[in-house]
């Protein structure tokens, strides 16, 4: 036998191997569209150079097709997700929005849910802010690559690139957090403009009369004087009091002694400032305790009231008389935490007492101040029995898993993934390893008693039947109602759907837009609620923590290893106060108000996502059993 026709045979004998085979599918004059898929290729299988190109070096085992060709498989996709950047042309100046869509397929069968984690992790791969591919070639190597090294269960990928329209007029501005992104494609110019959180970067902060309202309202109930608002930000206390006589003229801020401010909260409630609560017959003692941190998350709770009265109680404002000084520059300090308000009222059968927390923050001042306000709300009022944790959160976006998906508005409670975790996890710390995983340190929190889980486990269900009761879309309409007739100018209605953009980082700053996911075909889950007004109800275990929130990949990290929709504030020193004074039932609802942070950042979202917390809220409470007389 020759030694070519050895060569031949043993090539003959080879198995077939897996290539990655990229094929034109559809090309129009404003969209792109190219199947990328495993394919088995026999090695001796000749090919045509003028339509095939086959890669080597190290591409070898990329096979890419030159000329449409018609896709055999008329299967439909599995699952598709999209996102959109912005190109703009350094020639012109003009830029155009362009969707990216993905289509996926699967090689083996599995269920609905693996299939999505695939898809996501797939995503976040592609997209990753180490590498993020900013170059149309670049984008479809990488998911080639992708496909070529992992994600075996994925059998095929169509990327469709469309050009949506074109403008003369600048790229819009991002809203808050994030904006459009704009990103380098082919002989694009890349343009950063993305805002970052003022005060990280030390940056100047502007004195207005929203953000002079703003820092008021966070330290409610504690009163601030000039000296503490102009300090915080290097203003000038001239203009601080100028600015702060006219939002006294507007009825939002009214002056105590010493030189301090407050809010001037709504003329519908009674309100008494009193040195220490009045003693209460036993029957108005609340069983239920309500807690807030934001000044919307407690109108919120309030609007849910009847019968309410408040109780305020001020404490000089000021340093001790052992720290103040003669010197011209001295600042006057606040004591955090001093000062209290209660309002109490009814819902339903129940007896309710909502509180502020003075101050929400990472500082340990600020945590320790939670924490006292806790224990001496428990301490004055000892029948309470269940604490409910009410405001707003950061959402975990699922961005190809619907039924994982949160959106702005929706509602989680806090709820155990499973029967030995927890409902809120804290996070400490998080340390890398070298093998790039990470170990994170944290406080889990569950109650003993479980039964106001079991309650909003068994409203989520009945909301989800088609048909089924869905007691707070007639709460939130009866509290818009009387909001709406009171003098605040918080506005509570639902912002518009539109605003509700979905974005991922990418690095160097940047973010790519991404489309919300859709239900399955078949899928049972609601999806014209939130059009008319009705948050969807999601159950998970809360998370929180400065360690993870603040960074999107540990902050997607740890919401997967804890299973949480939402990330809070930091209430930890809250829930050790709730524990340490032996209160064996509570449960922490957050209203989605941003997909970024905490949710204690303001946005257009942030009332109406703290009104639909306290909905359910009052759901819950109408659900729970009448109290007991002693």
């Amino acid at each position: 036998m020759s030694e070519t026709k050895q060569h031949n045979l043993l090539r003959m004998n080879e198995p077939q191997r897996d290539h990655i085979v990229m094929t034109p599918k559809c090309k129009t004059a404003c969209s792109t569209t190219l199947a990328i898929e495993r394919r088995a290729i026999s090695q001796e299988a000749g090919t045509d150079k003028t339509k095939v190109h086959v890669a080597g070096g190290d591409h070898r085992g990329i096979v890419i097709n030159k000329e449409v060709a018609q896709d055999e498989d008329n299967s439909p996709a599995q699952l598709s997700l999209e996102f959109r950047v912005f190109l703009v042309s350094a020639q012109t100046g003009k830029h155009t929005r362009e969707s990216r869509t993905l289509q996926f397929w699967f090689a083996v069968p599995t269920s609905d849910a693996e299939n999505a984690a695939v898809a996501q992790e797939f995503f976040r791969e592609l997209v990753s802010p180490q590498d993020f591919p900013r170059d149309y070639v670049g984008f479809i190597k990488k998911v080639m690559k992708l496909l070529q090294h992992g994600f075996s269960s994925i059998r095929k990928v169509e990327v469709t690139l469309t050009q949506l329209e074109e403008s003369q007029a600048p790229p819009p501005t991002r809203p808050s957090r994030v904006d459009a992104v704009l990103i380098t494609l082919g002989a694009h110019r890349f343009d950063n403009s993305v805002s970052t959180d003022e005060n990280s970067l030390g940056l100047s902060v502007e004195l207005t009369e929203a953000k002079l309202l703003e820092m008021i309202e966070s330290a409610y109930p504690n009163p601030v004087t000039v000296d503490e608002l102009a300090t915080q930000h290097g203003w000038n206390a001239n203009e601080v009091s100028e600015t702060l006589a006219n939002l006294q003229e507007k009825g939002l801020v009214q002056a105590l002694d010493h030189g301090a401010f407050t809010r001037a909260v709504q003329a519908d409630t009674h309100i008494q400032v009193v040195r220490q609560m009045p003693t209460m017959a036993s029957s108005k003692q609340p069983t239920i305790a309500v807690i807030t941190a934001q000044y919307c998350e407690k109108l919120a709770v309030d609007a849910m009231l009847e019968n309410k009265e408040t109780f305020v109680r001020y404490t000089t404002v000021g340093a001790p008389p052992h720290q103040q000084s003669n010197n011209a520059h001295h600042k006057s300090t606040m004591r955090f935490g001093e000062s209290n308000v209660y309002t109490l009222g009814n819902i339903g059968a129940h007896r309710i007492v909502c509180t502020k927390l003075p101050s929400v923050g990472h500082t340990r001042e600020a945590m320790t101040a939670a924490g006292n306000t806790t224990t001496r709300l428990l301490g004055t009022f000892q029948k309470v029995d269940y604490v409910f944790l009410v405001g707003v959160g950061g959402g975990v976006p699922h961005y190809t898993d619907y039924s994982k998906h949160v959106r702005l508005g929706d509602v989680v409670a806090s709820h155990p993934s499973d029967p030995n975790s927890a409902i809120y996890v804290y996070c400490d710390s998080a340390t890398s390893n070298p093998d790039g995983t990470y170990e994170f340190e944290t406080k889990d929190y569950c109650p003993r008693n479980l039964g106001l889980q079991t309650i909003v486990s068994k409203l989520k269900m009945d909301s989800d039947k088609e048909g089924g009761s869905i007691p707070w879309k007639k709460y939130m309409a009866e509290a818009l109602e009387t909001l709406q007739s009171d003098t605040s100018e918080t506005d509570f209605t639902q912002p518009s759907l539109d605003s509700d953009k979905l974005y991922m980082a990418i690095g160097q700053q940047d973010v790519i837009e991404v489309a919300h996911p859709s239900p399955l075909p078949g899928s049972d889950i609601p999806t014209s609620r939130r059009e008319s007004g009705c948050p969807l109800l999601h159950l998970s275990p809360v998370a929180s923590g400065r360690a993870v929130s603040r960074d999107d990949r540990l902050r997607q990290l740890f919401s997967s290893k804890c299973g949480a929709l939402v990330f809070d504030s930091e209430f930890d020193a809250v829930l050790d106060s709730v524990l340490g004074n032996c209160r064996d039932s509570f449960i922490c609802l957050r209203g989605v108000a941003d997909y970024r942070g905490d949710g204690s950042r303001r946005s257009e979202w942030q009332p109406y996502a703290a009104l639909a917390a306290a909905c359910i809220m009052k759901a819950i409470i109408c659900a729970m059993e009448p109290p007991q007389d002693n």
